[in-house]
């Protein structure tokens, strides 16, 4: 079976483009050829007071704006032991804006001082660094509007920016920095092209929604590596959101090495899908919390294939119920976003070598209008417990108006729903100690063709369900 990354399909130059070994770093970031600094650009040399109150946007612009007239890689530096207050600030190409040792630049909360929808932007720059070992601060509790006990998360305010917007920039590197507490998006790379985000730190709260922690939205050959996430929602989410300005497809995307904690998605690709997604490989992950290990929701008229993930482990659970997900060790369903939308297909896809903890199924469901195919799993092993005191039973297909967002569904190790052409192959389905009623068979097939099950290991949740495995 053509699986993406596997046997069948001539991807591995395409892996080997992806994953940067072709050539090695220096070949795959031109950036990583260029020498240090041509000058400093102290943004207290342009009326930067750095005390945490004084506002320094204008500053701090000066500052961009000198070193990006001086080229060369010049850089914008932002001293440590001082904490800057910015509203919108405007990256330019060919600079290195450097947050040394404990600098923090921290957003203001006044929308006055903001001339876009995020803190830090830029459009169009080639050669643009943003590195150091400072902090983005964001502030994200005020600009909420108050703590939902029920629905545990804070309410957002009608305004809030994102942390990063990054438009169509060419030659981009993202390294050491640390951001926090965003009140919305996180690291948004909107069109970029030939992008690097190494050893970044993000410290958002787990319980404000929307702050995911890094999108390529539209982007294409993006390698992020080495990277600590913290955030309340999709930690890491490649997308193509639908924009007035056609960016092309996200493709040729490598994330590997990574340490993630959040309420929502772990690895990610959807939901926004208005463009191709294709070629990208996720390896060598560790999903500390997620309400789903991985996933892919494609919702619109684009197409997802070549999707891999190698090599990871995960912990999946339920959370309260305004959160996405319910606990699904993994996820991949192609479900139109409303009655009307023209769907996508959604093919094409390898899991191998991944193991992890989780309340719910390892799931696959495709709709009327377009089944999925061509999906792998090896040595994939998942453990199914109940952990939380959140109802389970469920499966989750928002966002869609097409049909319940949530359906009553009972739990098995794999399901397979309006799929075609399924290996699950040297895989196993254990059960914890806790096994609600709902806990069902190992593997579940309904409605799909080309199933197999191959040296599998587990049996169904409860004796009279025997070995476990039906497959309709």
């Amino acid at each position: 079976m053509a699986d993406g990354f596997g046997e069948g399909l001539p991807t591995r130059r395409t892996l080997l483009r992806v994953a940067g070994l072709a050539a090695g770093d220096a070949m795959f970031h031109p950036l990583l050829r260029a020498v240090g600094p041509a000058r400093v650009f102290d943004v207290t040399k342009f009326g930067a007071v750095g005390d945490g109150v004084a506002l320094d946007t204008a500053a701090i612009q000066r500052a961009i704006d000198a070193a990006a007239a001086a080229g060369g890689r010049s850089q914008v530096l932002l001293r440590g032991g001082r904490k800057y207050v910015a509203g919108t600030l405007e990256l330019k190409g060919d600079i290195d804006f450097h947050l040394a040792d404990d600098a923090q630049l921290i957003v203001s909360t006044r929308r006055e001082d903001y001339t876009a929808e995020a803190f830090i932007t830029a459009h169009e720059a080639r050669g643009l660094r943003i590195s150091g070992t400072g902090s983005f601060q964001g502030r994200a509790r005020e600009f909420m509007t108050g703590y939902d006990k029920a629905g545990e998360w804070w309410l957002p305010k009608e305004w809030r920016p994102k942390m990063f917007i990054l438009t169509g920039c060419r030659d981009l590197e993202v390294r050491d920095i640390t951001f926090a507490e965003a009140p919305n998006w996180g690291l948004h790379m909107l069109g970029c092209e030939d992008v690097l985000v190494d050893r970044i730190k993000v410290r958002n709260l787990l319980d404000v929604p929307n702050c995911d922690g890094i999108d390529p939205d539209h982007c294409r050959r993006v390698e992020i590596k080495d990277c600590d996430i913290v955030s309340g929602d999709d930690a890491i989410v490649v997308k193509t959101s639908r924009q007035e300005k056609d960016w092309g497809p996200s493709a040729d995307i490598h994330v590997h090495d990574c340490v993630i904690e959040t309420q929502d998605a772990g690895v990610k690709v959807g939901t926004e899908t208005t463009s191709d997604v294709h070629d990208v490989l996720f390896e060598r992950c560790k999903i500390k919390s997620s309400s789903r290990g991985l996933c892919i929701q494609l919702r619109d008229e684009g197409n997802v294939f070549h999707i891999a993930f190698r090599d990871i482990e995960f912990v999946s659970r339920l959370y309260s119920d305004p959160w996405w997900g319910r606990g699904e060790a993994i996820s991949f369903t192609a479900i139109p976003r409303k009655a009307e939308t023209k769907l996508g297909s959604l093919h094409d896809v390898t899991v191998e070598r991944v193991k992890g903890v989780a309340e719910n199924s390892v799931r696959v469901c495709g709709s009327a209008s377009s089944r999925v195919r061509d999906v792998s799993f090896r040595h994939v092993d998942v453990t199914l417990d109940k952990t939380t005191r959140y109802a389970g039973g469920i499966y989750d297909n928002r966002p869609t108006t097409a049909g319940p967002g949530i359906v009553p569904h009972a739990t098995a190790g794999f399901s397979i729903e309006r799929a075609d052409g399924v290996l699950i192959e040297d895989c196993s389905v254990s059960w914890g100690a806790h096994r609600p009623e709902y806990f069902g068979n190992a593997v579940e097939a309904r409605e799909s063709t080309g199933v197999k099950v191959v040296r599998f290991k587990g049996e169904g949740a409860r004796k009279e369900l025997g070995d476990g495995i039906s497959v309709l």
